[in-house]
């Protein structure tokens, strides 16, 4: 038998006890590294699965805050009825400057030929927003248009909230609010996806006859009346006022107001 000197490495390491620190190392840093690269494998052949997961959610979203999703509903087919556009917010019209199918609202966010600064930032952008949204507009049997779906986002407490604006087709009657992503506190700001509280939002209005934004998340009534309000989330002021900032920004002149101003005079 050769004596340890004259083993080669790998011998040494063989005949090392199972209990070895080298051996002990040795292993835990091989499972490490199968462990990290099954784990990549998978994430990388599962991101397509993953993608369409997330446009399919995106798109129930738009369904149910639209009132025309029904669990079981085939979503691609029940989708297929909106309109979607490309709006130019700076003047209230649609763009062909991109492909429907080409535009993402989220991987063009930090594209700087599609984002301009703002000199007031009360939904949390970060100091800037895209000047193009994509929106969808639905229709009803006759042709007229039905409900107006109006992505939003903004800050609450934790996170950004992601979500759609439901309007009737006069551009001024809420029918619904809806997030399909946050990162708010469960049980508190969380409630945003509370049915009850959403149903709230229903049957509210923007503005008022002298056409001033009013739409108010607060605890109390605001002066302008209860139509323009609606009753913040218990324990949640930060999400709550988190939400009015967004919706109030989005309606106002920075966001929507050219696009619904439009609409509301029937030129779209």
């Amino acid at each position: 038998m050769p004596d340890d000197q004259n083993k080669g490495p790998i011998r040494r390491f063989l005949d090392a006890p199972p209990d070895s620190v080298a051996k002990t190392v040795t292993v835990a840093v091989a499972l490490c590294l199968v462990a990290s690269m099954v784990v990549s494998a998978a994430a990388v052949a599962l991101r397509p699965v993953q993608e369409v997961n997330k446009q399919r959610d995106k798109q129930i979203n738009v369904l149910e805050v639209a009132g025309v999703y029904q669990p079981g509903d085939n979503v691609q087919e029940a989708f297929a009825a909106f309109e979607p556009h490309v709006l130019d917010l700076s003047i209230g019209e649609f763009t062909d400057q991109w492909e429907i199918e080409e535009f993402d609202q989220l991987a063009t966010a930090k594209d700087p030929a599609i984002v301009r600064a703002l000199d007031e930032d009360p939904a949390g952008l970060g100091g800037q927003m895209q000047a193009y949204r994509m929106i969808y507009l639905l229709r009803d049997d006759a042709g007229e248009i039905d409900k107006v779906i109006l992505p939003v986002e903004g800050y609450g407490l934790w996170s950004t909230l992601y979500g759609f604006i439901a309007l009737e087709e006069n551009g001024n009657d809420i029918f619904g609010l809806q997030f399909y992503q946050h990162g708010e506190t469960p049980g508190l700001g969380a409630e945003v996806d509370n049915p009850r509280w959403k149903a709230l939002w229903n049957g509210k209005k923007l503005r008022d006859d002298e056409g001033d934004l009013e739409i108010t998340v607060a605890k109390t009534v605001p002066p302008a009346g209860p139509e323009f309000h609606v009753d913040a989330l218990a324990g949640a002021t930060l999400t709550s006022a988190g939400v009015d900032s967004l919706v109030r920004f989005w309606m106002g002149e920075a966001g929507y107001a050219p696009f619904l101003e439009r609409l509301k005079a029937g030129e779209i």
